[in-house]
């Protein structure tokens, strides 16, 4: 559910976009899939215990129907009441399974967690002015899945398991010619993630892996799903394995006041830009979803000192300064960074830097504007849109550096079509030397 919150907005057409597992007869005609896969190592004390939570959504589809005056009800498209526009909507209804065994257990034999969900139909009445309107009915279809677990000894002295959580949808489903994507959704488990938990004993980071765990951890596989260390920083008894990409132990800005459902939320644009809307608009979202009604109501009620604090937020500070700086010319030396008069945010009066012209070493070989590269990018700071680049060949266009000194190679993509567009513009992608492999030039 995204911004402006309403069922009729395009962007709201096509929905559940992440962690969809598709049953087995739909993905073999299709590029969804069934199944999602976890590998990932932990260190359990003896005689630990393995908590494993199972979370996804169940869609249900709600239509909605009028009270005629013989007191018999008909499907509508909208039923328009004082306060909200009721409209057919799917829902997403949280569902959990919680399994817990000793890790003693998942050494021996591969643990099968079968569950299923029902078909169900349940029926709202609609009152205005305390008298019915019409009604709201909500069907579900029949869900069927299984969730496998085991866990395997690791070579080495260290005492360190690998385990294995794999999640399906079993679900027996014949499509009917001309099945879609949607009723397909009905009978898939959406956003499912799983939670894993040790009572005593810890997990090793996939993200940032000690130098012993480095080989194992690469031969973990992860399928449409990525295990981060989850709960305070520092904690290691907690992992989280979702179907998007998160660094280790995730969070929720303090300064954010309510769940705006928009992925990547920007709150303060988001608050103000609902704030905005019409009150037709806002009748729209409120019949469209309670939870789309409660994202109207909090834009609408947030004091202005919540608002304030929603403008940006100062972490920490350090003290930034030009001493210490250098940059390294063309023949690989480094000389002296700007004298300490020089503005630090002043590129233009920074004659000691040039990035069309410096270069930085990387495994024993000179790069610069000019070098061709293979990228690979670092699992510690990149995001989804870097991974898919891995192995791709690139164009270093420029070597920059920031105000720590840290070096920066701006890149443009062998084979992308907009690249002389990206080039005329100044935009690039940047990835630090240790990501790069030179190559020989073409």
């Amino acid at each position: 559910m995204l911004y402006p919150y309403r069922a009729s907005a395009a962007k709201n057409r096509m929905r559940w976009q992440f962690g969809v597992l598709v049953p087995p007869s739909f993905a073999a005609a299709g590029s969804e899939h069934s199944h999602q896969r976890t590998e990932c190592l932990m260190e359990p004390r003896r005689g630990a215990r393995l908590t494993v939570e199972l979370r996804f959504l169940h869609v249900q589809r709600r239509t909605v129907q009028r009270q005629r005056a013989d007191r018999g009800f008909e499907e509508v498209d909208e039923l328009a009441l004082s306060d909200r526009v009721l409209v057919p909507w799917d829902e997403g209804v949280p569902e959990r399974l919680e399994v817990s065994f000793p890790v003693d257990e998942l050494t021996v034999e591969r643990v099968s967690v079968p569950f299923d969900l029902p078909a169900c139909e349940v029926q709202e009445v609609v009152y205005e002015n305390e008298r019915p309107v019409g009604r709201l009915t909500r069907r579900r279809e029949r869900l069927d899945g299984v969730l496998n677990l085991s866990a395997a000894e690791l070579p080495g002295p260290y005492g360190a398991l690998r385990l294995t959580a794999v999640v399906e949808n079993s679900s027996v489903w014949t499509p009917p010619d001309g099945a879609d994507r949607e009723s397909a959704l009905r009978r898939s488990l959406v956003a499912a993630h799983l939670l894993l938990g040790l009572d005593a004993g810890a997990f090793v980071s996939m993200t940032d892996p000690p130098q012993w765990a480095a080989p194992a951890v690469t031969q973990c596989r992860n399928e449409h799903t990525w295990p981060v260390l989850a709960g305070a920083a520092g904690a290691a008894d907690v992992v989280l394995s979702s179907p998007i990409i998160l660094s280790d132990h995730p969070e929720i800005a303090p300064e954010s006041p309510g769940a705006l459902y928009d992925a990547t939320e920007i709150d303060e644009i988001l608050t103000l830009r609902t704030a905005a809307l019409t009150e037709q608009e806002k009748r729209e979202a409120r019949g469209t979803d309670e939870l789309a009604g409660a994202v109207i109501d909090l834009a609408d009620s947030l004091p202005p000192e919540v608002l304030e604090r929603l403008h940006g937020a100062v972490r920490g500070l350090r003290e930034v300064t030009s001493a210490g700086v250098t940059s390294a010319g063309p023949d690989g030396d480094g000389f002296p960074g700007p004298s300490p008069d020089t503005p630090w945010w002043d590129p233009g009066a920074d004659r000691s830097v040039d990035p069309a012209l410096d270069r930085v070493v990387v495994d024993g070989r000179s790069v610069g504007a000019g070098s061709r590269v293979v990228l690979k990018p670092g699992r510690r700071r990149t995001d989804a849109q870097d991974l898919f680049l891995h192995g791709r060949t690139a164009l270093v266009e420029a070597v920059l550096r920031d105000v720590d000194g840290a070096v920066h190679l701006a890149v443009t993509i062998d084979g992308d079509p907009g690249a002389d567009l990206w080039r005329a513009q100044g935009r690039f992608r940047y990835f630090q030397p240790d990501e790069v492999t030179p190559v020989e030039d073409l």
